[in-house]
């Protein structure tokens, strides 16, 4: 079996949800749409207060070379332009509309039953168009990854099936059911960075899954579907091109270095969406999970949806509710309300009881090693948490602290429960250039 150095098995927790079809949740009566959805620069609004909108419309331009322009996700009337609490923790400047209920297309969506006929330049500028970023969660521009500089020849992409986080099964459910249209998705993204090979990797935790898409690829030159080692960060990029193709990307390197661009299935699919229907970025689907939760499912959710509605949807909290997490309970980031809205790289809510999330005090580091053989980048997380910790920052830099992606490896295995990602965290924080 396929595999990569480093790595941990938690509890996968994915039998909630992974044989529940996708179903469409309710039409939001107000949605609040951060103008920052994505790596880089925020977007900059281009409506007002009063305005009316419809969906698929344009609401904030791109304000930078790395930026995304985002689009109204329902039809109604704009009624607040501020600062509104944001996934990650930080009040974010955002658009609130009140929906009408008609959910009215914006005029010029335009259907492209030849998009395999375009040119790659012109499926590069409809992807930029339609907002798209990784659905991953990292949500790095899409169009970014497919501009790489002339000097860094891409000969090889890679789709992440893997979703190794615990609890989700939105990707997988893609797979499930809209095998084909991933496929789509990968032909464009080949076509427009001018590969001829093609990998789609998925954990076998997932046999249906891998059933469908190898029996697709069997008739699709190119490209191949590839079984993975269950092993949590097994979707890392740096780690799915260890696994896939024994490849190394060097510290401090990006994929494009060593010829490949590794993307999302369901940013396959919504590049399919675009490049064939016309359509911007502006729903996703999301895993709703937990024993907090009563009824878990996989939802088609608008972009902008408040977290709360989606939970009453799912039958509202049960088991005496302890965390609530915006994506997977590894890389995810808990949260302090359910009022925060649904962002395009949001993957899931994970509702954690609080007898799951009791808080234990930490200790000082034993030595004893366990995060040095989980770590799957083969760095000394022990080593860099305690410099962390006393202050020196630079001397953790110099020892690759930017390398570290907090996948929370570490600190599931350490027996002395230090908090190693938060270590991480601060350490980059500080040696972050300081703005304004």
């Amino acid at each position: 079996m396929l595999n990569f150095r480093g790595g941990i098995h938690p509890p996968e927790n994915k039998w909630f949800t992974e044989e529940k079809p996708i179903v469409d949740a309710k039409l939001p009566k107000k949605v609040v749409i951060p103008l920052s959805q994505h790596t880089g620069t925020p977007c900059k609004a281009i409506v007002t207060i009063g305005q009316d909108v419809k969906k698929g419309q344009r609401i904030g331009e791109p304000n930078g070379y790395v930026s995304s322009p985002v689009h109204s996700s329902i039809s109604g009337k704009v009624i607040s332009i501020g600062n509104f609490p944001h996934p990650s923790g930080k009040d974010s400047p955002s658009v609130v509309i009140e929906g009408d209920d008609r959910d009215e297309w914006s005029e010029g969506i335009k259907e492209r039953p030849d998009y395999l006929s375009l040119g790659n330049d012109e499926l590069r500028k409809i992807v930029m168009e339609a907002g798209i970023v990784g659905l991953g969660g990292a949500a790095f521009p899409t169009h970014i990854k497919l501009s790489p500089p002339k000097e860094k020849k891409i000969e090889t992409v890679i789709l992440n099936g893997a979703e190794c986080e615990p609890y989700l099964t939105s990707d997988h459910r893609i797979m499930v059911e809209r095998p084909n249209d991933v496929f789509e998705g990968l032909k464009i993204i080949m076509k427009i960075l001018d590969v001829t090979k093609g990998y789609i990797g998925i954990e076998d935790n997932k046999p249906d899954a891998i059933e469908t898409m190898k029996e697709i690829a069997s008739s699709e030159p190119g490209i191949e579907v590839v079984a993975l080692k269950v092993k949590y960060p097994q979707g890392a990029e740096k780690q799915l091109i260890k696994a896939i193709l024994d490849g190394e990307v060097p510290s401090g390197g990006l994929p494009m270095d060593v010829g490949v661009v590794v993307q999302n299935v369901g940013t396959a699919v919504a590049v399919y969406d675009a490049c064939r229907y016309g359509k911007p970025l502006i729903e996703r689907i999301i895993t709703v999970t937990g024993r907090g939760v009563n009824e878990p499912k996989n939802l088609r959710v608008r972009i902008g949806t408040p977290f709360s509605d989606l939970l009453a949807e799912c039958g509202g909290f049960r088991n005496d509710p302890g965390k609530v997490i915006a994506g997977g309970p590894m890389m995810g980031i808990a949260q302090t309300t359910t009022e925060i809205p649904v962002i395009k790289g949001t993957s899931g809510i994970v509702v954690l009881t609080r007898k799951e999330t009791e808080q234990v005090e930490y200790c000082p580091c034993f030595r004893c090693g366990r995060c040095i053989d989980a770590c799957p980048m083969g760095l000394q997380p022990s080593i860099l948490s305690i410099l962390i910790e006393r202050g020196r920052y630079q001397e953790a830099k110099e020892n690759n602290l930017f390398d570290c992606f907090e996948c929370g490896s570490c600190a599931y295995v350490c027996p002395a429960k230090r908090p190693m990602v938060q270590f991480m965290k601060l350490g980059k924080l500080f040696l972050s250039p300081k703005k304004g």
